[in-house]
């Protein structure tokens, strides 16, 4: 291993990028919380200032993969559809199967200047998590407790709020409703047997109505829906723990522009499914020769993300390597030891947060609705 690679590796580099990220996110949020003045005022100009207040917490995550880690991610698709990514709203249907796919979505978005306003569907759960959760309401992210008939109502007003929206963005949803593990699919499989629905080899069965809706609210606002999978070479298994320890993964990305989605709830169901039966055929396809049906590009990274961690930085280790050295120098064992305490607690915060994204602690959601089904 290398020096850069050891450093890397070292749990007093995880805990500095960490406490950078959380500091500065709270100092985010914190104001955030102010530009709420600016909405019965100015809507719009609240909502930019959002978008690159939440840039600032986002890109910091992507600046992980794409400097830190130095993860390579290649894109498939379309050279006609690649010179309008990030020049129109879009709908964007992402797979669910690594711990990290949310961060190359991110990074995806990063790549075409949408992340600060991308938007996603996301459990309610994680509008209370600190950081992002909270960075997330001032997006007018949509919440939803998976519950569709209290969900929908929220989520369709939610929906059409976004039809102003001031910028460009990018709409990201898992239509499979949580990440793939082989007893979900399992349980997934079963349900298509009783509803008389082709089987999916490399995918849960979609969810069909929140798609349905978000595709009848944002009808007249996007210009596209893209359907994108993400794989992984070597059969490798990225972590976001991997990634804060500097591991190099080689992401492929395969991205193409989907026909128009009907309006009919029922023909968007049909639609919906022999999407994924075709995202199946693309994941065999991949498995068997390594690549996909399409052009590869690999966009170019762009030094925000960077600037922008390398801001923050500079900002906050003055003062915190400042008060570490007056503590040292005060001697005090009260002192020292309630900085020991911080150290810990920081450690432990840092390991839930990335714990959130680990498979095997992901959601109950799918298990929970086959076990109502055998009661």
């Amino acid at each position: 291993m290398d020096i850069v690679g050891f450093l890397k590796s070292q749990f007093i580099c995880h805990l500095l990028i960490c406490y950078i990220f959380i500091v500065s996110g709270l100092i985010i949020n914190f104001i955030q919380l102010f530009t709420l003045i600016l909405w019965p005022i100015n809507k719009q100009l609240f909502r930019r200032i959002n978008c690159r207040l939440a840039y600032c917490i986002s890109s910091q995550m992507v600046m992980l993969l794409e400097w830190w880690s130095g993860t390579n991610c290649t894109l498939y698709t379309d050279p006609e559809s690649y010179h309008k990514y990030g020049k129109e709203n879009a709908i964007v249907i992402l797979n669910h199967n690594f711990e990290i796919d949310f961060l190359c979505g991110w990074n995806f978005c990063e790549r075409f200047g949408v992340l600060g306003s991308s938007k996603v569907l996301a459990k309610k759960e994680l509008s209370y998590m600190p950081i992002i959760g909270w960075m997330w309401y001032f997006l007018e992210i949509v919440f939803c407790k998976r519950k569709w008939e209290e969900d929908r109502k929220t989520v369709m007003q939610k929906l059409l709020n976004l039809r102003d929206y001031p910028e460009n963005f990018w709409f990201l949803i898992h239509c499979e409703g949580t990440r793939f593990t082989e007893q979900k699919h399992q349980f997934s499989m079963q349900v298509a047997e009783a509803k008389g629905l082709p089987k999916l080899k490399y995918h849960l069965l979609p969810r069909t109505k929140g798609f349905a809706v978000t595709v009848q609210c944002l009808r007249n606002v996007v210009s596209a829906v893209y359907d994108s999978t993400l794989n992984f070479r070597n059969n490798e298994n990225p972590t976001l723990l991997g990634v804060l320890n500097g591991k190099k993964y080689h992401a492929d990305l395969y991205v193409r522009q989907v026909s128009e989605v009907p309006e009919d709830e029922q023909e968007c169901s049909n639609w919906l499914h022999k999407l994924y039966q075709e995202k199946d055929a693309f994941q065999e396809e991949y498995y068997r020769t390594g690549t996909y049906p399409a052009v590869p590009i690999v966009p170019p990274r762009r030094p925000w993300t960077l600037l922008n961690w390398l801001f923050w930085a500079l900002l906050l280790l003055y003062p915190l390597f400042k008060l570490l050295i007056n503590m040292i120098n005060s001697g005090s064992s009260l002192t020292l030891a309630s900085f020991a305490f911080v150290i810990v607690m920081a450690s432990v915060g840092v390991r839930w947060m990335i714990g959130v994204t680990e498979i095997n602690k992901g959601s109950t959601y799918g298990n929970n609705d086959n076990k109502r089904k055998q009661k």
